[in-house]
């Protein structure tokens, strides 16, 4: 893995503070080096990306190489804000994942249409979700090249 793709911050965005901290474990299980930053909703994220309220430091908060998408979250929605950032030029080519308890299929043809990366339904147990974060960071991290988003 070249030093670029160590350094890619990866943004979760869960309203679910058990979720966070599962997410949290299974990408350290798959030993993933990258920073990981979290938000609560729709609006933090936004925020976030664009460097507003609590997130202004752009060193401690910098733009995200790629960003985990819950869909179900207070204030603003994660298709709400997934629209946001594909219709913002300077945001519009950071990868965005999908990780929701959703199967339905119209949430995953939508997020399609709006511009998301993948699309995975959350694992139901632990083991199953360390097996699909090491899937989603093999994939992100070791095949892909990314984008330099500054």
């Amino acid at each position: 893995m070249s030093a670029r793709k160590k350094s890619i911050v990866i943004l979760i965005a869960d309203d679910d503070a058990e979720d966070r901290m599962l997410l949290k474990e299974a990408l350290e299980e798959n030993r993933l080096k990258n920073t990981m930053q979290f938000v609560e909703n729709g609006e933090e994220l936004m925020d976030y990306l664009h460097n507003r309220g609590k997130y202004t430091d752009k060193d401690q908060y910098t733009t995200p190489g790629l960003i985990l998408l819950d869909l179900n979250m207070p204030k603003k929605d994660g298709r709400e804000a997934l629209k946001e950032i594909k219709e913002d030029a300077h945001l519009r080519c950071i990868p965005v994942v999908v990780l929701t308890t959703s199967k339905a299929e119209e949430d995953i043809l939508n997020t399609y249409d709006l511009g998301v990366s993948s699309f995975i339904t959350k694992p139901v147990t632990f083991n199953s979700l360390v097996d699909t974060m090491k899937k989603l960071t093999q994939y992100w991290f070791d095949i892909v090249e990314l984008p330099v988003i500054k």
